[in-house]
């Protein structure tokens, strides 16, 4: 049975996929005078924006990733939480199950944008860019929150919404389960749990062995 239980943050527990990328579209317009669809921004969800610029071709990383944070700001209304993670988390209440956030935000972004929702309550441990030097798909941040939560991979399961997710729960010896809520592709990810809905994590956790 599983004893830990982590989470992403974007297109897991918060659908923030529009803020993301009209933002970015507006700060590659203004200051780089490029215009690119949603489509061919796409890749940029489920990693550090700090990486998805560098791909983008982008020198001056750490002004283009204020500005693209400023501007994120101004598109947070379109942000919202996943129908059923507050059912979710009021069901994992009464469970011995440690939670806690695998996110490839960095940690300003994550107080702006994730903690305002409420949910920090049912995260005592959140692991974000910053934190580690290598990131997802990379298993360093997953063995991070492993090390600080003294939780073994074998009883510990990652969910999130991406490739990058599963290969970094993958190469860190952890289960990963699959947000199909969130996921866009999901036939290019085999994962060993696929999620319809937030309360199939519950089924599973509360299923007798």
């Amino acid at each position: 049975m599983y004893t830990a239980v982590i989470f992403d943050v974007d297109g897991t527990l918060i659908d923030s996929e529009e803020t993301i990328l009209i933002s970015l579209q507006k700060m590659l317009r203004l200051h780089y005078r490029r215009e690119m669809s949603r489509e061919e921004l796409a890749f940029v969800l489920g990693i550090p924006g700090a990486d998805a610029l560098r791909q983008l071709g982008i020198a001056e990383v750490e002004r283009a990733l204020h500005c693209w944070t400023e501007y994120m700001k101004e598109f947070r209304h379109a942000t919202r939480v996943f129908d059923g993670i507050h059912g979710l988390f009021e069901g994992l209440r009464g469970l011995p199950v440690l939670q806690g956030v695998v996110t490839s935000r960095t940690v300003q972004q994550f107080l702006d944008d994730f903690v305002p929702f409420g949910l920090l309550r049912d995260l005592p441990i959140d692991i974000c860019a910053d934190d580690t030097k290598r990131h997802k798909p990379h298993p360093e941040p997953l063995l991070k929150f492993l090390e600080l939560s003294l939780s073994a991979p074998e009883n510990s399961i990652y969910i999130g919404d991406t490739i990058y997710d599963y290969e970094c729960a993958r190469a860190a010896g952890v289960d990963f389960g699959l947000a199909l809520w969130g996921c866009k592709d999901p036939d290019a990810v085999p994962a060993q749990y696929k999620f319809k809905q937030p309360a199939d994590i519950l089924t599973l956790l509360t299923r007798k062995p």
